[in-house]
Formats: structure tokens, sequence, C-alpha cells
């Protein structure tokens, strides 16, 4: 699938290897020559992305400059605000402002949240669950409020049923009962530039679909 969508940047997350163990198949990837991979410090195993290039990158850093943990998506009702959560991503919108002072931002990747009611299958079900709760909500709210824009949402404002992730328990994806968690978020001045954004439902291997974002640029 990646060879037929021939990307000129492929992301990759949840890996759950380190650097050593990265597949030869996919350090093989035609037209991806420039590859980088992090994994938790100690913790090859767990969690994890890559980044693969066809051309090579000006610059490349690692981490966000802090050290918060964001909390993970799992599927329990939490009576409290999520503060690790909170704090990523105050420090998170912190470092895209700071990147975007350089240059446009392209951030992709699953974000943990569906932000609005037509984000997730069963909104009303969810509202106190991880990944739905109102200040993860409000987090993504704010992101966007500093000048960036969810590319998908942008073109397709009232799509329904485009979710990214399905739970493996009892056929959710074969019912499509999901949630979209997975973004691409462009800086406000690359609407021009913003050609499609894509979700990629029928390509499987995960419990999360790709998704595509084209810009010419």
């Amino acid at each position: 699938w990646v060879q037929e969508e021939a990307p000129d940047v492929l992301c990759l997350q949840e890996t759950k290897c380190g650097v050593s163990a990265v597949p030869p198949e996919i350090r093989a990837l035609p037209g991806l020559p420039h590859q980088f991979w992090a994994s938790a410090e100690g913790r090859p195993g767990y969690s994890g992305v890559g980044l693969l290039a066809k051309t090579e990158p000006l610059n490349v850093t690692y981490g966000i400059g802090e050290n918060p943990k964001p909390a993970r998506n799992h599927p329990k009702i939490i009576p409290e605000p999520p503060q690790p959560r909170m704090r990523f991503d105050a420090a998170f919108l912190e470092f895209l402002r700071r990147l975007d002072a350089q240059k446009p931002v392209l951030l992709c990747g699953d974000l943990n949240v569906a932000h609005a009611e037509i984000d997730l299958c069963h909104p009303r079900a969810n509202r106190a669950n991880p990944g739905f709760t109102p200040q993860e909500r409000e987090g993504f709210t704010r992101l966007l409020g500093a000048g960036f824009v969810d590319s998908f949402r942008h073109l397709y404002p009232e799509a329904r049923g485009a979710f990214t992730f399905w739970t493996y328990l009892g056929g959710a994806r074969a019912r499509n009962v999901g949630w979209r968690l997975d973004y691409a978020v462009v800086s406000r001045r690359l609407l021009g530039s913003l050609c499609d954004s894509k979700i990629r439902s029928t390509v499987a291997g995960s419990d999360h679909c790709p998704i595509t974002a084209l810009l010419a640029v």
C-alpha cells in the first residue's frame, strides 16, 4: 500500500520497536531513503514513531522540550479531568507555536481526541471517557484557535461516519463504530496549498487506518 500511495513523507506511529529492530522491508522501502526513528527511552517496545522521507529534511529534532506524558486512550470512566493530558496539550501547543513562527506546520498523527460529536459514533455514551472529555476537546479547540486547521474537517465539514480508529472488540470496524482520532492539522496559511485530506478506511492492518494529506508546495 505504501508503494502504491508513494508518499513524499511517511509518518508512522506506535512502531513499538527500537531503531535496531526496524524490519528490513521497512528500511528498504523504495523512494524513502531518509528515515528517522524514536522510541520511549529505555522502553523500545513501547509507543514509538518513525518518519520516512523522499527528500532529506533540512533539520530533524526529537521531543518537544518538555516531558509531560499524555494520557492513554483507555475505554474507562474517569471522575476527574486528565491532568497529564492537560499539561501535555499546553506544552505541545507552545512547541507548535514556536515551530509555526519559523515556517508553516503540518502536524499529523493520533491525537487521542475526537473533537466534535460528529467525530465518533456514540458521543453521548463517551462523554466521560478518555478521548472525548470536555477538557480534551477544549484543548483541541485551543489548538485550532492558535492558527491551526483540522484539514479534513475544513474540507468536509458535514462528513459523518468518517472514522480512523475502531476497537477490535465486537466487530466495530465492520459496523463502522469508530472514532476520528487521527488528524492532519496545518497552519492556517497553508490552506491555499491544501489539495485534499483523505481517510484511507479500507486499508487494514491496524485498529487505526492511514490518513493522507495532499499539499501543493
